[in-house]
């Protein structure tokens, strides 16, 4: 064999890999404000996050998205876009993005970013030159006129277009003096919605796509996608049609759980443009060599969120899973578990990837929702499923929510309520507080000598990352043993097999014919308990541990048979079998790119001895 056949084997096989990444990519979201402050302002920017790239890459991670970097007046820390082709300047420039993109791509890890394709900041040059109906921007967002009413004494006013309410509290109209319309707004004031109906923002749109895309990067996390079309007036006598009454028990008319929201959220037009969208990805797919992945956010229910993935005829995108979010908790049982595993498992289309996502910078933190007993357990079944595993960052190390109190409070979810008691039950802050470093002030996020733009939590001298580094046993090095198995065949195309045993026991097993078996084991109960997998046939007898949780006698390397499995309580165990349909190997025999290289240059340099 020569050399030149050898390295087109070795050029083919990582093409395969640059096309196929996004199937099994574990992605570590970041929310740049709370990461890392590089420049001691009290925010976290873009170097900040360079400067951790190294951390991440060692951690196991093969992409990171970044919530959004443009520029913004941050109503809604920086998802009111005045700019889609510049960066915020407290996060810094241009050229501090396109360093952290060179330094990533140094690393093998590529970055994705927010796509924020709703709305954009009412202070953008888009917004303003519509409020004057200059072209081509005049219908570039939601305008509506007024409507007539009269109030209790008889007196004549203008109310907003329909009875839509913001996600934010209050109406989704807001007065323009200069346009003399309403402008849709169904998050912040400042955040005017665009309008979907117009080709011409459809191909603006699809233009901001393509400058990131022609950067480099690898795809796009899309944001709130379910909203972005209304019901078309041209349908209702040329009126915006109220929405009905939900019935929500305490709901007042500011709440947006007042009303039911069918003309305003998951109108079936939006999945088009979705899928136009990925059209768009497709086209860099041969020139920049690589796969685009697009995720889309919804919470939606479950029938209408998988149609995201595309059709017989159209591709579309990945559909964010939310279900252990919102269908488990600390409560959840195994039975409940695999329940939800096997929903998402069954709705998804097949052919189509997976993902599981434990948490996100609009939700309370992993630790507070399923306790802090199943930090390893969730994030093992995140990272041993089938497809695309997510992790909101801390999720790691277990982070926990801080807290930020009412003067503190930097989300308009939890601002508009003008309720300095009962603000905290709609307040995001606390799960985007800063990232744990290590036990110095301010947690290693920021060396300044003032506030940090939230306050740290008030555990981080207990919680942090160094001190995990520094301990033989933490959520941090169990993640990292569960991360590095990723890479094997069991967990990159093994079959799934899901099994509560019992109320607190889950085994979840990927098996792959010919290569090392993986089975993850879930202990839920306060009290240790043996069990015996005897009953899985294909699973070969001997089993060594490759991963043991904070809660686990069980220690790494330890070895067993399947017939009897001590598990410690509130343990999460991932171990490795033999090989599957014969031999008795404990490990996988498989082999990595960077050996493949080696092996084809050794090659090389016997033939050419003998040629």
């Amino acid at each position: 064999m020569r050399l030149p056949i050898l390295l087109l084997a070795v050029a083919t096989a990582a093409a395969a890999s640059d096309l196929d990444w996004w199937k099994t990519a574990l992605v570590y979201q970041i929310y740049p404000r709370s990461f890392k402050d590089s420049n001691g302002d009290g925010t976290g920017d873009l170097n900040g996050i360079t400067e951790k790239l190294p951390y991440l890459q060692e951690t196991g991670i093969d992409a990171i998205w970044m919530s959004p970097i443009y520029r913004s007046p941050n109503y809604d820390s920086g998802y009111d876009i005045t700019d889609y082709r510049s960066i915020q300047e407290e996060y810094g420039t241009m050229e501090d993005f396109d360093r952290l993109l060179n330094v990533s791509r140094g690393l093998g890890m590529r970055v994705v970013l927010d796509f924020v394709p709703n709305h954009t900041g009412n202070e953008s040059e888009w917004f303003s030159k519509s409020t004057t109906r200059t072209s081509p921007y005049t219908d570039y967002y939601v305008w509506a006129d007024g409507l007539n009413a009269t109030d209790e004494n008889g007196t004549l006013y203008e109310k907003p277009p329909s009875n839509w309410v913001s996600t934010f509290r209050g109406s989704a109209w807001q007065y323009h003096q200069v346009r003399g319309q309403y402008y849709l707004h169904q998050f912040v004031i400042g955040q005017p919605d665009l309008n979907y109906r117009s080709d011409v923002v459809q191909e603006e749109m699809k233009n901001v796509l393509r400058f990131w895309l022609d950067k480099g990067v690898s795809g796009f996390r899309v944001d709130a996608i379910n909203r972005l079309y209304e019901a078309d007036p041209r349908n209702f006598s040329g009126l915006y049609p109220d929405e009905p009454l939900s019935g929500a028990e305490g709901a007042v008319p500011d709440d947006y759980e007042y009303l039911q929201h069918i003309y305003t959220e998951n109108l079936f037009e939006t999945y088009d443009v979705v899928y136009d969208w990925r059209d768009v990805l497709d086209e860099y797919i041969t020139s920049q060599g690589e796969y685009k992945i697009m995720m889309t956010e919804a919470y939606a229910d479950l029938q209408l969120m998988i149609r995201y993935y595309g059709t017989k005829t159209r591709n579309g995108s990945i559909p964010f899973n939310f279900s252990f979010l919102g269908d488990i908790n600390k409560d959840s049982t195994a039975w409940e578990i695999k329940t939800v595993i096997d929903k998402w498992m069954t709705y998804m289309p097949s052919g189509n990837v997976a993902n599981w996502v434990n948490g996100n910078h609009d939700q309370s933190r992993m630790a507070n929702r399923q306790g802090v007993d199943r930090v390893d357990a969730m994030n093992m079944l995140a990272l041993i499923l089938p497809g695309v595993a997510i992790t909101y960052q801390g999720e790691e190390i277990g982070m926990t929510d801080g807290y930020v109190s009412w003067n503190d409070t930097q989300d308009p979810q939890a601002c508009n309520t003008n309720d300095p008691v009962n603000y905290y039950k709609k307040s995001r802050d606390p799960n985007r507080t800063p990232y744990h470093w290590d036990g110095s002030a301010n947690a290693g996020f920021s060396n300044t000598t003032g506030a940090t733009w939230l306050p740290v939590a008030s555990n981080y001298q207990t919680v942090n990352l160094a001190a995990q580094m520094a301990t033989q046993k933490s959520h941090y090095h169990f993640y990292k043993d569960v991360a590095a198995q990723r890479k094997t065949p069991a967990l990159q195309e093994g079959d799934l097999d899901t099994r509560a045993l019992s109320e607190s026991l889950l085994v979840v097993t990927r098996l792959l014919p010919g290569e090392a078996g993986m089975l993850g084991v879930v202990n839920l109960a306060a009290e240790a308990q043996t069990i015996d997998l005897t009953s899985l046939k294909i699973l070969p007898s001997d089993l060594e541990v490759v991963a043991s949780g904070v809660n686990c006698a069980l220690e790494k390397n330890a070895t067993l048979t399947k017939s009897s499995i001590p598990v410690s309580a509130h343990c999460a165990l991932l171990f490795r079998s033999g090989i599957v349909g014969g031999g008795n190997a404990a490990g996988a025999h498989y082999l990595s790119l960077p050996l493949l290289v080696l092996l084809v240059v050794a090659t090389y340099s016997i033939t050419a001895c003998f040629s």
